[in-house]
């Protein structure tokens, strides 16, 4: 498509200068472009299509030069990032050294946060506007929080709610209500939203105060009392804004998302307005692409399709091995028919984590808590307690927000809880906000807690099925990518105890989690350059194998551990603490993991090569610590 006016929009403020149908041409470019993208690689789809409209009014009614906006969740940021700048960039995003899905500050003005987790942006807008009315008050700045329907039950929403009421900053929130989170929203708060729904329009009945005051008869009670009583009667016809209302927020709405002339006049209405206000826009998920209206779960971040006339979308292939994801889910699947105290938890994830057939074989065993990652875990503190064996399946990245459940309602009841954390390591394309490389550091700290990961598709199934028979808390963690199989005689799951693949005269591999065929394929590799490297599956890191792992540094030249974890607390540094407690020479240990540094977007193949994780990288290292040690090292024990 030959795109007429969005070449010409190199900031916000050239939007003014468009006609009504102009603006109406202009989203459905914005729409083309989105298409064009996951034409060619996975991409946040759905949610962007469902926001254009509410992006375009949004920007023609605030000046975000110094006014404040905070996208929550920032995987809908597409349509804002064509208008404000970086049209000429799109076509890079989400590939290395390219745009970034989610906001980043480090590419434009209009961006303030990186928001990849949800719920955070109300918080974050009342502290800038607190922040902006000390230091510049005389700017009055606008703040402005977009807050999705499916992160709203998070609790740290309704603390700011709290906090915003009892301030009474001007703070405008727009709950974008689209029905869907990833995945249809759950709860008590999506049954009051579907309510919400159908609705007239409400403003908080105070326009018309002067009316109301000449209509209610003023006998036996004041006219205050009366204005009270009709205004709560007619909010709880209403339904929709009461809860707001009764939170310190002034409601208005519901508001058609796509009907840009009336999301205009909503808020130019709402931004004078002192105090809370949450205006209440609907929207729908895939708005303007037929296929991704229809089923908004498959087209959240679809594989990359093309467009055909007769059959709509055709899909690329996909690979043929199967990804980590799929293999936990089956074998959580086949622990559900073979246990019935088996049941699943999940934060609003059951598409990623492949959790669908789970969902409709146990409805009763599977539990899908929306965006509150800490209630799950302490969720599940309780359903151990009863019995059950719960597991709690939630990415990597987000399991960091119940820190203190994991510790408080877990690991000091020591109860018998299992956490999955997909998407451990490195998340490719979704960038820093997304990279699940700290959990190893997290996890570690917790007494109790088994800390385990799967070096290949092998130790996938016996590694649940041995936390089910384990009488504690434990973790497993595992990458978002196809699952290898190294050829072996397997060794059985054995509480605290790795698996040595072989031994090696020069040095060792020990690798921790699924970078385990990698370091196979360098020692493979190494060997035809005379080098005899050994490679263990660590397989746990708490508690950690020392007995092959102390004889590994004692009796080869050196060792080389490996992880997809960051570097500052991880697995090599648990290796390094054993080794020094016990005393040995640690000279001739080497740590590679990740870094500490964020680390920015890109296929994970690409970044593992950035970070000498890939098969190269590793036999560098090895050729590297071959040079340093290499006579046989014989006085590794200090006396």
């Amino acid at each position: 498509m030959e795109y007429q006016l969005l070449p010409m929009i190199g900031s916000p403020k050239e939007l003014e200068s468009l006609s009504e149908d102009q603006l109406t041409q202009l989203a459905a470019e914005i729409r083309e472009a989105l298409c064009e993208i996951v034409s060619d690689r996975p991409a946040h789809f759905a949610s962007n299509l469902g926001v254009v409209e509410l992006c375009l009014a949004l920007h023609l009614t605030f000046d975000f030069s110094k006014d404040r906006l905070i996208w929550d969740t920032g995987h809908q940021i597409y349509p804002h990032k064509l208008i404000t700048g970086r049209y000429p960039q799109f076509n890079t995003i989400r590939r290395k050294g390219g745009l970034m899905g989610y906001p980043n500050p480090e590419e434009s003005e209009y961006d303030l946060f990186m928001t990849g987790h949800a719920g955070a942006s109300v918080s974050t807008v009342l502290g800038l506007k607190a922040g902006d009315d000390l230091l510049t008050p005389e700017d009055n700045r606008k703040a402005v929080a977009v807050l999705g329907d499916g992160a709203l039950p998070s609790g740290v929403v309704f603390e700011a709610f709290n906090n915003a009421a009892e301030l009474n900053k001007d703070l405008l929130v727009i709950l974008n209500d689209n029905e869907m989170g990833i995945c249809p929203r759950v709860g008590g708060l999506a049954n009051y939203l579907d309510k919400a729904r159908v609705a007239p329009f409400y403003n908080g009945l105070k326009k018309d105060v002067s009316w109301l005051l000449n209509k209610v008869p003023m006998i036996g009670e004041s006219a205050a009392e009366k204005v009270g009583q009709f205004k709560d009667a007619v909010k709880s016809f209403l339904h929709g804004g009461m809860l707001f209302e009764e939170m310190g927020f002034r409601y208005v709405g519901p508001v058609d998302g796509h009907d840009l002339r009336a999301l205009r006049k909503a808020m130019e209405m709402v931004k004078e307005v002192k105090g809370p206000v949450l205006l209440h826009v609907f929207t729908e998920k895939g708005h303007g692409f037929k296929p991704a209206s229809e089923n908004p779960v498959k087209f959240h971040t679809p594989a990359p399709f093309c467009r055909d006339s007769e059959v709509g979308v055709v899909f690329q292939k996909k690979g043929s091995t199967a990804a980590y994801t799929d293999l936990v889910s089956d074998s959580l699947h086949t622990m559900m028919e073979k246990d019935k105290r088996v049941c699943v938890l999940t934060a609003a994830m059951c598409q990623g984590n492949k959790l669908d057939q789970i969902r409709e074989d146990y409805p009763d065993r599977f539990f899908d808590t929306g965006i509150c990652e800490g209630h799950a875990v302490a969720f599940a503190g309780g359903m151990a307690k009863a019995g059950m064996r719960p597991v709690v399946d939630i990415y990597s990245t987000f399991l960091q927000r119940s820190f203190d459940h994991i510790f408080q309602e877990v690991a000091l009841q020591n109860l018998p809880v299992t956490f999955c954390l997909d998407r451990a390591g490195l998340c490719g394309p979704d960038g820093p906000t997304h990279h699940g490389v700290f959990d190893v550091s997290y996890m570690r700290v917790f007494p109790n807690i088994s800390v385990m990961a799967p070096g290949d598709s092998l130790d996938i199934a016996p590694m649940l099925d041995f936390t089910m028979e384990h009488n504690g808390p434990a973790s497993i963690r595992y990458p978002k990518t196809g699952a290898e199989t190294v050829k072996r005689t397997f060794a059985p799951i054995e509480y605290g105890k790795s698996e040595v693949l072989r031994w090696g005269e020069d040095g060792t591999f020990v690798a921790f989690g699924a970078l385990f065929p990698a370091c196979v394929a360098a020692a493979d590799r190494l060997a035809k350059d005379g080098l005899d490297i050994g490679v263990v599956n660590a397989r746990f890191l708490r508690p950690l194998d020392t007995e092959v792992i102390f004889k590994a540094i004692q009796e080869t030249n050196f060792v080389i551990t490996v992880e997809e974890n960051t570097l500052c607390g991880g697995f090599g540094s648990t290796v390094l603490e054993a080794a020094n407690d016990a005393g040995l020479n640690t000279s001739n240990i080497k740590r590679l993991g990740i870094p500490d540094e964020f680390i920015e977007h890109g296929e994970r193949s690409e970044l593992l090569a950035d970070l000498g994780l890939d098969v190269a990288g590793l036999m560098a290292a090895a050729h590297q610590m071959h040079s340093k040690h290499g006579s046989r090292n014989t006085d590794s024990i200090v006396a």
